[in-house]
């Protein structure tokens, strides 16, 4: 199969694959004669499996994990769950965050006239907020260790 072919039958796009390939979530595919590059059933089973865990919001971190766990025959499953868990916890502390931010923004609406005048709390909110970074946590993006795969491989 050919880069479209696999995209398709997979549900990932081709410009997601080749991102897959750079960054060696998934191995560079083989090349024909002409540079094309050809996929098999196993690449488009493997690409299936990277859609599902990103739909669930699995890090590429944490999709590599998944990837040599899911190859390993002898692997403790304890292993897979905590991965999950640990999945689990970052998605709720998300859902918290987005459920007060839509409080608050509800409760600045609430309050703004939405008139013709000038005057607007929500305005004045976002003006006035003071985010020190040093009071802003870093967000969990990449898994257990934190590291990101794209910038380590491009040092």
């Amino acid at each position: 199969m050919n880069i479209g072919d696999v995209a398709r039958a997979s549900g990932v796009s081709t410009k997601m694959i080749r991102y897959y390939e750079t960054i060696g979530l998934i191995p560079p595919a083989s090349r024909s004669e002409s540079g094309y590059r050809n996929y098999g059933d196993n690449d488009v089973h493997t690409l299936r499996f990277i859609r599902r865990a990103r739909d669930l919001g699995f890090t590429v971190e944490q999709m590599v994990d998944l990837l040599a766990l899911w190859r390993d025959r002898s692997r403790a499953s304890s292993e897979v769950k905590k991965i999950a868990l640990d999945q689990v916890e970052i998605l709720e502390r998300k859902a918290e965050e987005l459920k007060a931010m839509s409080r608050t923004l509800k409760h600045l609406a609430t309050h703004c006239h939405g008139d013709e005048r000038p005057d607007c709390p929500i305005l004045d909110d976002l003006a006035e907020a003071d985010v020190s970074a040093d009071k802003v946590p870093e967000p969990a993006r990449f898994g257990r260790s934190g590291v990101d795969p794209v910038r380590v491989k491009s040092r």
